[in-house]
Parts: C-alpha cells; structure tokens; sequence
C-alpha cells in the first residue's frame, strides 16, 4: 500500500492466493475481497494473511536447535552489529542484516527529531491511548485473541503485558533511541522475536492456520501498527490533545522505520503520512480480519481495569471513578457499536463529565501553542520523565529476557 494504496505488494514475495497457502475460513472470503478492494489487494492480503515473519521465525528454530549460543549471537549483534559476530548463526545473520539495511527514508533527522511530536501529550494521556485505545482494537482481532487463548496469555499477566507494551512504545520513541544498537532499536527487534517465539508456541498447542491464518501474521502485524499510530493518536485527538498535519506526516515516518524492525512488509504501512490515508488501508486490513470472538470481549475488560490501576498511580485517580471515565472513553474512541461487541458497559454520567474537561485540555493546548518557548518547555519536560520512565531498574520484560519459555505474549 506505498504511496497511501494497496499495491501488490514487492517481487520477492510469492502470492498465495492461489498457489500457495488456502484462504483462512473465518477471514471475510477472498471473493468479498475482490469484489470490494480489487484483486491486486486480495491477493496481497492472502500473501499477508499466511506469512508471518520468515526471518525471525528462522532464528527462533535456530534457538531450539542450538539453544544458548544463538541467543547470546543475536544479543550481541542486536548491541553490537552484525560485523561484531565471528560465525554467526545464519538465520541471525540474515535477521540482523534486514534490520541494518537502512530504508532510504531514514536520515538524522528522522531518527533526532521525528517522534518528537509524541511528546507533546502527557503520559496520562499515552496510557489511555494505548490502552483503552490501541490495545482495546488490537484484542478485537479474533486471530491475535485466539492466539492468546491458546497459548495460555488470554487474561494471566494482563497488567503486565499492558506496562510491557507501554514500555516498549516509550523506548522506541525517544530520539535518536532507533539507531543501531540503541535501547528503542534493541526493545524493537526484541518484541518482533517474541511474536516469533508466539508463533511457534501457538503452532505447537493446536493453532489452526486454516482457520483465521499464520498466527500473528501480516495482516495482524499491520492492523497492530494502525492501532499503535492511527487508533491511538485518533484518541488522544478525541481527549483534547490533538497534533497538526506536518506533527502526524512525521509521527507516521518514524513508524515506518519501527515497522521495518518489527518485519511488518513495507507494501502494507510505508507511504502513509495522514490518518486519511491510514484509514483506506485500514479499511482493507479491518475488512479480512474479521468479528470479535468471546476472548475479545474478555481481553478488553481485563485491560481497561488494568489501566484504571495505572491511572491511579500516575494521575491519582481513583479506580472506582477511572474505569466508567475508560469505558466512556473507549466508546467514544471506537464507537457504540465496538463497544457493544466487546460487551463493555455503558458510562452516561462519566461521559456526560468529560466533554467539559476534554474542552478546557482542547483550549489549554491552543493556547500553549502560541507560546513557542513554553510549548518547547512543556516538550521537554515530557521528554525527561519518559527517559525516568523507562530508564531505571526493572524486572526484564517478557521481550527483553532471552531465557524465558515460554515467552509471555504480549500486545506489542
């Protein structure tokens, strides 16, 4: 989809819609597909439906065979580079060869500057987004719920799972973090190989790919890059704290280059620079994906009460006033209907309370633009407590820790 379409998607892949793996029965059906997209998209989206991550995927089967030594080579070049290994696994070195040939796009300014506009909404508000936001529409997939259901992550270690992913988003955005060998760089490919290490642990416990498609594939990979982009700056925009069209172009090329580290084809995000954009290709991703199953619904509960924890300690909210302000909050980010399918209660007087208060967060930050030096200052202080944030000792994530197994899934 470069260039804000769908495409067909690069040369060196093999379309699989008629050669290769069957379409998933419960996706919406290849010929919904054409009739609605095109053929070019359908078959793109039954290449994207039936591949994971063929690389990583590679040097999670290297570990099984050869255990220790291919961890401690993928650590060493993931900190290092591929040049600082002496006989390096071949699966890792052609992982870490993807992940150092560089796109194009890619410049100092990108890597310094470009996801300074996140910054810009305070942590408060990125816990909500990714949460009741991002994570809410990643859990309506009925793959990437089925996928949790089976491996045993469906609601244990949910609080967890939410810091972990909130953890990882921080990392990778600050500036200069995505160069080679830097902490965002290092977090990124990590969680790409704990989907991988989720791939093999769905497949081995009874994962059908028949059914909805390799586990955590492409297309899921691609929704999950909206809803990390396109769902969670839309609510953060709904809760008052929006960003002008030259912030988002920039937000949504520096996800990009994360998209290149976490194996997600280029075809199906690079180009997009506006939410108008995303939202044709989303469109079309949302359209093979399929409805909520039962997980779903449990997955968004579980994780709304989660947050509701968080808020608690990061904006001294009290739960029992922070979960009906997060179901309201939810419907409003994904419309009554979601919320209805995902079985989640209604929130009329936690609503009817946060239209003023988004207001006056709408009007402080029209104000603070008009003031550069304190706009900058304001920047600046969220810069640095992010940089607290993620920067002292903690217990290892799920993606960070080499020798966990089975790994815990996560949302990221």
């Amino acid at each position: 989809m470069r260039n804000q379409e769908a495409g067909s998607g690069s040369a060196s892949r093999s379309v699989a819609c008629h050669d290769g793996p069957r379409w998933p029965t419960e996706r919406a059906g290849r010929d919904v597909i054409v009739a609605q997209f095109g053929q070019g998209r359908a078959d793109l989206m039954g290449w994207a439906l039936t591949t994971g991550d063929p690389l990583a995927d590679a040097v999670v089967e290297e570990m099984h065979a050869l255990g220790r030594p291919v961890r401690a080579a993928l650590h060493k070049g993931l900190t290092s580079g591929l040049a600082s290994l002496t006989d390096s696994p071949p699966a890792v070195a052609a992982l870490l060869a993807q992940c150092e040939s560089v796109p194009g796009y890619v410049d100092d300014e990108l890597l310094d500057r470009g996801s300074l506009p996140f910054f810009s909404s305070p942590a408060p508000a990125h816990a909500i987004s990714l949460s009741a936001g991002a994570l809410v529409r990643i859990y309506e997939s009925p793959s990437i719920a089925k996928v949790l259901a089976i491996t045993g992550q469906l609601l244990d270690g949910v609080p967890r799972r939410l810091q972990e992913t909130g953890k990882w988003v921080v990392t990778a955005m600050l500036p200069g973090s995505l160069r080679r060998g830097e902490p965002g760089y290092v977090a990124t490919v990590q969680v790409r190989m704990l989907h991988a290490h989720i791939r093999r642990l769905a497949l081995s416990k009874g994962y059908d790919p028949e059914v909805y498609g390799a586990p955590i594939n492409q297309v899921d990979l691609a929704r999950t890059w909206m809803d990390f982009t396109l769902t969670s700056y839309r609510a953060e925009a709904r809760m008052g704290w929006d960003r002008t069209s030259a912030e988002t172009a920039s937000l949504y090329r520096y996800w990009w280059y994360i998209a290149h580290l976490l194996g997600i084809d280029a075809s199906l995000v690079q180009g997009i620079t506006s939410h108008l954009a995303a939202e044709r290709v989303d469109e079309l991703l949302q359209a093979v994906t399929g409805p909520a199953i039962p997980e779903s619904s449990r997955l968004a509960s579980a994780t709304l009460e989660a947050i509701a924890g968080d808020l608690q300690r990061l904006a001294r909210i009290p739960t029992r006033v922070g979960l009906p302000v997060l179901y309201a909050l939810t419907r409003r980010f994904h419309g009554r209907l979601a919320a209805e399918e995902l079985e989640l209660p209604r929130a009329a007087a936690a609503d009817a309370a946060l239209g003023p208060v988004i207001r006056v967060i709408g009007r402080r930050r029209v104000r603070l633009r008009r003031e550069p030096a304190a706009w900058h200052q304001r920047q600046e202080r969220a810069l640095a407590s992010a940089r607290e944030a993620v920067g002292g000792p903690a217990e290892p994530t799920a993606y960070q820790d080499p020798d966990q197994s089975p790994p815990a899934a996560s949302g990221a």
